[in-house]
C-alpha cells in the first residue's frame, strides 16, 4: 500500500512517527504501514457467497456459503485467536461480507477486544440500518467498491444498477457518521475515468479511495485483457499523482492510495527528484525505507471462508494451514514452513531485476502471488513492475549500490 497523498503531497513526515513509536497497537490507522512490529493485518474473506460475480474477482466468490465455510462458533473463536495474539486491523471481505449471517456480531467482537473492524464491500445490501449498527459497533471504516463509472462498473460486476447502488451506498454510510472511501482497481475499461473519479470525490465529499493495481487471480479468462499495460499503468500512477496534488493544493486534504504494485513507491521518489523537491523526495525515501515495501506473509495475511490461511489475499494456491488444526499464531510462525520463513526475510531469495534494483529494500520485490502465477517462480521479478531498466540501473550507479536519501 502506497499513500499518494502522504508521500508525494508530503501530508506525512517521518517525525511524525516518533510521536507514536512504531508499535502497531498505538499507531493511527493512517501510519500502520510504519509499524515496526509488523503484526499483520488480517483480510478475513469470511464467506464465498457474494449478490453479484465481478469479472476481476480474485475469491472466485459464488451465490451460496460455501459448504465448508467456519461455524458461528470456529469464527468467534478465530476473532479470540487473533486478537489475543494483537493483530491491529481484521479486514472483513468476501464474497460480500454482508450476507454473512453473523457479520454485526463478529464485528463487535473485533473492536471490544482492541482491534480495528474494517469492511470491504460492493454496497449493494449497505442499508441505513445496518450502517448504523456497524457504526454503533465501533466500525473503523468502510470500503465501498466502484469500478469506473456508470456503464464500466456495471459491466465489471456484471449487474445493471450497480454503480448507482454502490453511490447510494456512501451516501448511506456517510448520513451513518461511518469513516467511508472507495476502492477501485484499475483496468483498461476504467483507465480513462481517473479524471471523472477524482471530481467524484470532491462532488460526494469522499475522503479517501484507494486505487488497486490488477492482480490476474480469479478464474475468469476475460481478465488478462483488463489488465493494463506497463506503459498505461504508469500513466496512471502519473494521473493520479497529478490529481492528488491538485486536490490538496486545493486545499482537499483527500486520502489517496495505490494498493499492489510496490514500484509506484520508488517511482514517487524519482517523480520528486526530476522536479527538484530533493528535500520532500528524501523524507519519501526514509518513510519507504520504514515501510519495507510488501509485506505477504508478514505485514498481512489472509483468512479463507473455511479458515484455510495464505499469505495474502491473492496467493490462494498456497495454504500455510488452517485455524481448524491450529491457531493463528502457530501457522504464522510456524519455522518448519520454508515459503513462510523465506517471506519474512525475502530478500536473499529475490531473483533477476529485483536482486540488482537499488530500491529492492524499499519495494521488496513486488507482489510474489503475481510473479508466481506468472511465471511459476515465487521469487522471480513481479511482472507488474514498471520501472525502466535505465531507471534502476541510473539509481544504482549514481549511489554505487547504495540507497540515496
Amino acid at each position: 500500500m502506497i499513500g499518494v497523498s502522504k508521500l508525494y503531497c508530503g501530508t506525512v513526515e517521518p517525525s511524525d512517527l516518533l510521536r507514536y513509536g512504531r508499535e502497531s497497537k498505538n499507531l493511527p490507522s493512517h501510519l500502520l504501514q510504519f509499524s515496526e512490529d509488523k503484526k499483520p493485518v488480517i483480510v478475513w474473506n469470511i464467506t464465498k457467497a457474494c449478490n453479484l460475480k465481478c469479472v476481476h474477482c480474485y475469491a472466485s466468490a459464488i451465490s451460496e456459503p460455501a459448504p465448508d465455510e467456519l461455524t458461528k462458533n470456529e469464527a468467534v473463536s478465530l476473532v479470540e485467536s487473533l486478537t489475543d495474539y494483537g493483530v491491529p486491523v481484521i479486514l472483513f471481505s468476501g464474497g460480500e461480507p454482508l450476507l454473512h449471517p453473523h457479520l454485526l456480531e463478529l464485528v463487535g467482537l473485533a473492536v471490544t477486544r482492541g482491534a480495528r473492524a474494517v469492511l470491504s464491500t460492493n454496497g449493494i445490501l449497505l442499508d441505513r440500518e445496518k450502517a448504523l449498527k456497524l457504526k454503533d459497533l465501533g466500525l473503523s471504516y468502510v470500503g465501498i467498491s466502484l469500478d469506473g463509472l456508470d456503464e464500466a462498473h456495471d459491466r465489471m460486476r456484471r449487474q445493471k444498477g450497480a454503480f448507482k447502488a454502490a453511490l447510494k451506498a456512501i451516501v448511506t454510510a456517510r448520513e451513518a457518521g461511518l469513516k467511508v472511501g472507495l476502492r477501485l482497481t484499475l483496468t483498461k475499461s476504467n483507465k480513462d475515468d481517473i479524471e471523472d473519479i477524482f471530481k467524484l470525490l470532491v462532488s460526494e465529499g469522499i475522503p479517501r479511495i484507494c486505487f488497486y493495481h490488477l492482480v490476474d487471480q480469479g478464474n475468469n479468462p476475460s481478465l488478462p485483457s483488463e489488465a493494463l499495460s506497463l506503459a498505461e499503468t504508469r500513466a496512471a500512477v502519473d494521473l493520479i499523482a497529478k490529481k492528488t496534488r491538485e486536490l490538496h493544493e486545493n486545499g482537499l486534504a483527500m486520502e489517496v492510495l495505490t494498493v499492489d504494485n510496490q514500484s509506484d513507491g520508488p517511482y514517487l521518489y524519482l517523480k520528486l527528484l526530476e522536479e527538484g523537491r530533493i528535500k520532500e523526495a528524501n523524507a519519501v525515501m526514509e518513510l519507504l525505507k520504514l515501510n519495507g515495501g510488501a509485506s505477504s506473509g508478514k505485514g498481512i495475511a489472509a483468512i479463507s471462508w473455511n479458515g484455510l490461511v495464505h499469505p495474502d489475499q491473492f496467493w490462494r494456491s498456497v495454504v500455510l494451514g488452517s485455524i481448524r488444526e491450529k491457531s493463528f499464531k502457530e501457522i504464522w510462525h510456524d519455522p518448519k514452513n520454508r515459503l513462510l520463513m523465506a517471506l519474512k526475510n525475502k530478500y536473499t531469495h529475490l531473483k533477476g531485476r529485483c536482486q540488482v534494483c537499488r530500491f529492492l529494500k524499499v519495494c521488496g520485490g513486488g507482489l510474489r502471488a503475481r510473479a508466481d502465477h506468472f511465471t511459476g517462480d515465487p521469487w522471480a521479478p513481479d511482472p507488474a513492475c514498471y520501472l525502466s531498466d535505465e531507471e534502476i540501473g541510473l539509481a544504482s550507479g549514481q549511489a554505487n549500490g547504495k540507497m540515496a536519501g
